[in-house]
C-alpha cells in the first residue's frame, strides 16, 4: 500500500488502514523483534535527531512570516486552544490518577500525565481543518503557536505534574531548544529559498514527516525491548491505557466544542478550535520525551502514540462528517443574510 500525503488521508480512513498507522506499529514489531543496541542504537538515535531537526526546518519553512503575524489577530482563538491544551488536558490527566494505580503502571501514568502537557500538533490538525473546511490559515498558525510555547511550557508542567521521573533542568531546556526551536528559526530565515522548493516535493516532504517520527519511535521502543521494560506491561494494562486515552480525547473534543460556542465563534473557527485543541503532537513529543526521561522514555511514550491514532482515526470521522454539512451550513447563513441583511 503506498504513502499517502497528509490532506488525503482524512477521507479515506473509513475505508483502509491508513499506512502511517500500519507503519507506527509495524516499526513496534520491528523494534520488538530487531532492537538497535550498541553502535547501531547510537547510530539510528543521531540519525533520528538529526530528521527531527529537518524537521523543524521545515515547519519553518512553510509557515510564512506575514500568515504568522497575521495569525497573532485572532487571539482569542489562540487563547482558546492554548487552554485546552495547557490547561484542560493537564487536568484531565490529574483527574484519571484517580483511577490510574488500579488500571496502569506508574510508567504508564506517567506517560499519560506527559501526554496532557504536550503541545498541539500541526500536520493533522491543518489536514483535519481542511477536510472539514475549516480555518486552514488559523490552524496552521495555532499549531505553530503550540509547538514553540510547548518547547518551553512543557518541560515546566512536566516537572511540576510528574516530579521526580523528569529530568528537568536548563541543559534540558536548552537541548529541546537546539533540537525544535534553532531549526524552527532558520527555517524561517531561509524561507525565501526553501519556500518554492518545498511547494514543488510536497510528497517527498511527507514522507520525510513521517519517517522521521517511525525513526524516533523506533529508537525509543528499542531501547525499552534491550533493557527488558515492555515484559512490565500486560494486554490489560494497555487496554485499560486505551480507554484511559480514548476518554481524555472525548471530554477534550467535547469541551472544546461546547466552548467555541458558548464564545460564539463562527463555524470555521469552531472547527479550527476542537481540531487544534484536542489534538496533540508526536514530532513534538517524542524528542522532548527523550530528553526529559532519558532511558525510561520507552513506556512514557506508549501513552502518546496511542493518542495519536485515536485522534486520526475519530477526528477524521468528524472532520468528514462536517465536510458533508458544510455546503448545508454556507446555503442556512446565505439565507440568513438575504433575509435580514446581517452577516455573522
Amino acid at each position: 500500500m503506498r504513502w499517502r500525503s497528509w490532506p488525503s488521508w482524512p477521507g479515506r480512513l473509513g475505508r483502509a488502514v491508513d499506512p502511517y498507522v500500519a507503519a507506527l506499529l509495524g516499526t513496534v514489531a520491528l523494534a520488538a523483534l530487531l532492537p538497535a543496541s550498541g553502535a547501531a542504537a547510537t547510530a539510528v538515535g543521531g540519525a533520528a535527531d538529526i530528521a527531527i531537526g529537518l524537521l523543524f526546518f521545515l515547519y519553518g519553512s512553510r509557515l510564512s512570516t506575514r500568515e504568522a503575524l497575521n495569525g497573532l489577530r485572532q487571539w482569542r482563538l489562540h487563547l482558546v486552544v492554548g487552554s485546552s491544551t495547557f490547561a484542560l488536558f493537564p487536568l484531565l490527566g490529574l483527574a484519571a490518577g484517580g483511577l490510574a494505580p488500579f488500571l496502569l503502571t506508574d510508567q504508564l501514568y506517567t506517560g499519560l500525565l506527559f501526554l496532557c502537557v504536550v503541545p498541539s500538533t500541526v500536520q493533522s490538525s491543518v489536514a483535519l481543518t481542511s477536510t472539514a473546511r475549516g480555518n486552514v490559515p488559523a490552524a496552521i498558525c495555532a499549531g505553530t503557536y503550540s509547538s514553540l510555547l510547548g518547547m518551553i511550557v512543557t518541560p515546566l508542567l512536566a516537572a511540576w505534574l510528574i516530579g521526580s521521573d523528569v529530568r528537568f533542568s536548563a541543559n534540558g531546556l536548552l537541548a529541546i531548544a537546539t533540537q525544535l526551536l534553532l531549526p524552527f528559526l532558520a527555517g524561517q530565515a531561509l524561507r525565501r529559498w526553501t519556500a518554492p522548493f518545498i511547494g514543488r516535493h510536497k510528497k517527498v516532504l511527507a514522507l520525510l514527516d513521517r519517517g522521521s517520527i517511525l525513526l524516533v519511535v523506533y529508537t525509543a521502543f528499542s531501547r525499552g525491548m534491550t533493557e527488558g521494560i515492555w515484559n512490565q506491561i500486560t494486554p490489560a494494562r494497555l487496554l485499560a491505557l486505551l480507554g484511559l486515552a480514548a476518554a481524555v480525547l472525548g471530554l477534550a473534543l467535547t469541551t472544546t466544542s461546547f466552548t467555541a460556542r458558548r464564545l460564539g465563534f463562527r463555524r470555521e473557527d469552531r472547527v479550527t478550535i476542537v481540531f487544534c485543541g484536542s489534538n496533540k503532537s508526536l514530532a513534538t513529543g517524542l524528542p522532548m520525551a527523550a530528553v526529559l526521561f532519558g532511558d525510561a522514555a520507552g513506556p512514557v511514550i506508549l501513552p502518546l502514540m496511542l493518542f495519536h491514532q485515536l485522534q486520526l482515526m475519530v477526528c477524521a470521522i468528524i472532520a468528514g462528517r462536517w465536510s458533508r454539512r458544510a455546503p448545508e451550513a454556507a446555503s442556512a447563513q446565505g439565507e440568513r443574510v438575504r433575509i435580514t441583511g446581517v452577516r455573522g
